[in-house]
């Protein structure tokens, strides 16, 4: 019944047709190769220095014996500035002709509507020598075999590719059969199933992409290997073609976008596929110039496995739609690397990034942001900045997810950009809490280290005192490293608001008083051999228990300022403005301890390294209480001015 259709729509040359196609198929594989060998020798001669490029596994995906054309690269060398001697190059071109004749046959035989002109352009092209003899070409002749060419400029290499989509739509058109949305024709029996795998991934996949374009998949069979080709999307070098013979599977990938490719071979983490070298091509159609080229060979272990390695292969593939575009769209909210893993990751949990780009992409996100902050979004700010890298993240990997769920359960893209409101609304709060609770923690970690100072003192008029010291010390160490942490964590929390900036700033600010209080427990224990003299321990006791009164009133300030706005009970505001004066009269009581501290070191008798340690502990107990006077200032003033502007 197939066959009568095609017998019905081409008249009886159609028979002769699927074999000239599948010769034409192969005929542009071979080509495409031998511009490769003229490249490769060109650049051999240019550079005799650097190794040749490794065409090997190109050489066998274009089924051509192998040392056929390899004296014709590693012989190659300049003749003068314009010409090469190239070993073999006439027997090339005459193959490379052949090859096109093969290619534009099929499009003669069905009568296409440009065969016609593809093949006037071959004779034009023709019509010029391609080379100089059996071993020599020119520097022009290569260009005009391989080059890019222009509207106004034909090449060699040009006329295969438009055969080459002659070709393509030709396959489509004559189709026999369609397993699964695949047009397939010449195939065997045993081939359908390989087909359908397949193309069970393909579908599985295919709503990601939603209107887009693309996918478009065609099967055939040449010689032992069953050949899959799928268009991805709408980029003329964007292709696969799959081949398989036996439990081996050949991936032919091309990419216009090197990122895509890594991007593409990176999906197969738990396959185990041999990715070749990837080869790059010029080609007037891709972007730039220029496209990618590389070969990946999967062999299952059995044919279930070869089904399933299929089904995955083409469930893939929708995720290299727009992928570009997508990346761009991201680099604008994340950074490079975390942009990449998140494309990675949406690939790996079939979410994509089509239905982020659907709902708004980026503007979406930037929507959001200023909802959330009432203000627009800074030109140029990323969302990790805002947020910090980690919460980012978090968000992107929702709204990826969110935009693809919802848009595929038929929920409205309004709908879907409210729910990435209300998500980025909750990421501010809950990095505003942290931010609070930044400040909060870090004042207790402060208060250990000080309580721990004033208690030592207490305890060195006893035996063992310098033991004491420096137990003490150690334990100071570690409460200050703990509160160094806190506030690396607060810095990479991002710039969210007003109010989050200030807690993170807060707490920059009230590290200076940690970092004085490990200074003076690390200075007891500099104590001279004999001790500290009682009078030195008398003078620091005071000094060390009005620290410890000042962190007690931050502290208190601290939490009551949590709850405070121009709403709050009177009591409140009452109680965090005490805490502060009371911060403020023990700065003064703090200052005149300091000097009575001074006036021992005036009459002290001994040498200056007894009291060195006395001195500088004094001056840091003293220095921690004035940057607690700083930092509750700073406080007071920043929540009367949030409760002004409420």
């Amino acid at each position: 019944m197939e066959k009568a259709r095609i017998i019905e729509a081409l008249g009886e040359e159609g028979l002769r047709l699927p074999a000239k196609l599948n010769e034409a198929l192969e005929a542009n594989d071979r080509a495409k190769y031998l511009f490769s060998v003229l490249q490769v020798a060109q650049e051999r001669a240019e550079h005799p220095e650097r190794p040749p490029a490794d065409l090997d596994a190109e050489r066998a995906a274009a089924g051509i014996p192998i040392d056929n054309y390899d004296p014709l690269v590693t012989s190659a060398s300049k003749v003068d500035a314009d010409r090469y001697l190239m070993p073999g190059v006439d027997r090339l071109c005459t193959r490379l002709y052949g090859e096109l004749s093969a290619m534009i046959a099929p499009l003669q035989i069905a009568g296409a509507e440009d065969a016609a002109a593809l093949a006037e352009r071959l004779q034009r092209l023709s019509a010029r020598p391609w080379c100089d003899g059996d071993d020599y070409a020119s520097r022009a002749q290569i260009a005009a075999l391989t080059g890019p060419g222009s509207a106004s400029t034909d090449t060699v290499h040009r006329l295969v590719m438009d055969v080459h989509r002659g070709l393509n739509a030709l396959q489509a058109d004559i189709a026999a059969e369609t397993i699964d949305g695949a047009h397939a024709y010449g195939i065997r029996d045993s081939d359908r199933a390989l087909v359908a795998a397949f193309m069970s991934g393909v579908n599985r996949t295919a709503p990601l992409k939603f209107e887009h374009p693309g996918l478009g998949t065609t099967a055939t069979r040449s010689g032992p290997r069953l050949l899959i080709q799928n268009d991805i999307g709408t980029t003329d070098a964007h292709v696969i073609v799959v081949h398989v013979e036996g439990l081996r599977v050949t991936v032919n990938y091309t990419d216009v976008h090197m990122q895509r490719l890594l991007f593409f071979q990176g999906l197969f983490e738990r396959w185990t596929v041999d990715w070749d070298d990837t080869l790059s091509r010029a080609d007037p159609a891709m972007q730039d110039g220029v496209y990618h080229l590389c070969l990946g060979t999967y062999t299952a272990a059995s044919p279930a496995q070869l089904e399933e390695y299929l089904a995955f292969l083409g469930s893939r593939l929708v995720y290299l739609i727009d992928w570009n575009r997508a990346r761009k769209r991201l680099r604008l909210l994340l950074p490079k690397k975390e942009t990449a893993e998140l494309l990675k990751w949406a690939a790996q949990g079939d979410f994509g990034h089509m239905a982020f780009l659907r709902a708004g992409g980026e503007a979406m996100v930037f929507d959001a942001i200023a909802y959330a902050t009432q203000v627009p979004a800074a030109h140029g700010t990323r969302l990790d900045e805002l947020l910090g890298r980690h919460v980012a993240e978090e968000f992107m990997r929702y709204v990826l997810r969110v935009c693809a769920q919802g848009l595929l359960a038929g929920r409205s893209e309004a709908l879907v950009r409210d729910e990435v409101r209300a998500e980025l609304m909750a990421c501010f709060r809950s990095a505003q809490e942290s931010a609070l609770d930044v400040p909060a923690e870090h004042a207790a970690f402060t208060f250990e280290i000080a309580s721990g100072i004033r208690d030592a003192l207490l305890a060195a008029s006893e035996s063992g005192a310098q033991a004491v010291f420096e137990a003490n010390a150690k334990r100071a160490k570690a409460w200050e490293r703990r509160a160094d942490e806190l506030v690396e964590r607060a810095r990479g929390t991002g710039r969210i608001n007003g109010q989050a900036n200030f807690y993170r700033e807060l707490a920059e600010l009230a590290d200076d008083v940690a970092d004085e209080l490990e200074e003076a427990a690390f200075h007891l224990t500099l104590a001279p051999p004999r001790g500290f003299d009682a009078k030195c321990i008398a003078a620091l006791r005071p000094l060390a228990a009005l620290v410890v009164e000042s962190v007690q009133e931050y502290v208190k300030a601290l939490e009551t300022a949590r709850t405070l706005g121009r709403t709050s009970p009177r009591d409140d505001r009452q109680d965090f403005l005490e805490s502060i004066h009371r911060i403020m009269a023990v700065e003064h009581r703090s200052d005149e301890a300091h000097r009575a501290s001074k006036a021992l070191v005036a009459v002290h008798e001994g040498p200056f390294r007894d009291i060195y340690a006395f001195i500088e502990c004094a001056r840091n107990l003293e220095a921690a209480n004035d940057g607690l006077m700083h930092a509750g200032l700073a406080l007071r003033d920043f929540v009367m001015r949030e409760m002004a502007v409420e």
